[in-house]
């Protein structure tokens, strides 16, 4: 993995929320002279890197199984190749995915890959060239998406140029829902600080409770507002015209779930969930003081705007995903 850059200046972010379809935007120029890193405060260490996945493909043929005595949903789903979730989909079953002796199964036909240890959802979905939200809405996933070592995940199909060429953009929602590693186990956010991060292996805890309100991210005017920001283009959130190097602040209490710029052309970009499903993105960071796992408060300083002749922070706020305006959540100026 590359160090964390920021390495672009561009508009709004085209956020997807599975299986919808993206938006389309087109970014804007971009401003010169922007830093190009983002620093961190242990020894500049890559605070997110992705999990590379091997491809693992087992092509499974569509056919009928009779359950045997003794037969769980698991022992089907591994020794027919399709796991015991694509198994449970495919006929309907719910928790605690019972089967009985005799009972006739669908077994679903297509290709699938056996989650190792430390695969992430993104690493995966970048090993057989396909988008994750397309693996999210083929294997009926949800919250909160950590993967199980010996998942099978059915691949979706797709014309495999296209679909390769899509499968390395990733947006906000693919960093919310595919970063974390299979296995990973969830801990609360008090401990990590920015020279003791939060390890790869844990996965970052929701709040228990949302603090009720929301503060200016940073000093400055509004320079483009939320919505359709001319002919092809959509913000998602708000820029704010900043000065060189400005503070930027937690916009509420939180925890950070994510640091890094692997969003192209967006620069380096801090994740903050706050509970209840409410979400806070700023992107065009040069600079971060926190680390992924870390508690933070309303009005806290998380990093440093770029610097440049027309700085910008760009920032987002979702609920359950979805971006909302900021300006309705925040409080008048």
């Amino acid at each position: 993995m590359r160090r964390l850059a920021a390495i672009g200046l561009l508009a709004g972010l085209s956020g997807c929320i599975p299986p919808a379809p993206r938006a389309t935007q087109t970014p804007p120029a971009t401003a010169p002279h922007l830093d190009t890193h983002l620093a961190t405060l242990f020894d500049e260490q890559p605070v997110w890197v992705e999990q590379p996945a091997r491809p693992q493909l087992v092509n499974v043929i569509g056919r009928r199984y009779i359950v045997a005595p003794g037969d769980t949903l698991s022992a089907i789903g591994e020794s027919t190749g399709a796991g015991a979730d694509a198994i449970a989909l495919a006929n309907g079953l719910v928790v605690p995915f019972t089967v009985q002796a005799g009972q006739s199964l669908e077994i679903p036909a297509g290709r699938y890959h056996r989650v190792a240890a430390g695969e992430s959802g993104i690493g995966i979905a970048r090993a057989y060239g396909v988008r994750w939200s397309d693996l999210i809405a083929r294997n009926g996933l949800s919250e909160p998406f950590i993967l199980k070592i010996g998942q099978r995940l059915a691949l979706p199909d797709h014309d495999p140029l296209a679909a390769r060429a899509a499968a390395f953009r990733l947006d906000i929602d693919d960093l919310l829902t595919g970063a974390e590693p299979a296995g990973a186990t969830v801990v609360a956010a008090t401990r990590p600080t920015p020279q003791r991060p939060l390890k790869p292996t844990q996965s970052v805890a929701e709040p228990a409770r949302f603090s009720g309100s929301f503060g200016w991210p940073a000093a400055g005017k509004v320079a483009e507002r939320f919505g359709v920001a001319g002919k092809g283009q959509i913000n998602q959130g708000i820029d704010i015209a900043v000065s060189p190097a400005a503070p930027v602040l937690a916009t509420s209490d939180g925890v950070i779930a994510f640091l890094g710029d692997e969003i192209a052309g967006y620069g380096g970009v801090i994740l903050i969930r706050h509970g209840a499903g409410w979400i806070s993105a700023y992107g065009r960071v040069a600079r971060a003081t926190v680390t992924r796992g870390q508690s933070v408060k309303r009005g806290q300083t998380i990093g440093a705007a770029g610097s440049g002749s027309a700085p910008r922070l760009h920032f987002e706020l979702r609920r359950n995903r979805i971006p909302v305006d900021p300006l309705k959540q925040l409080p008048p100026r």
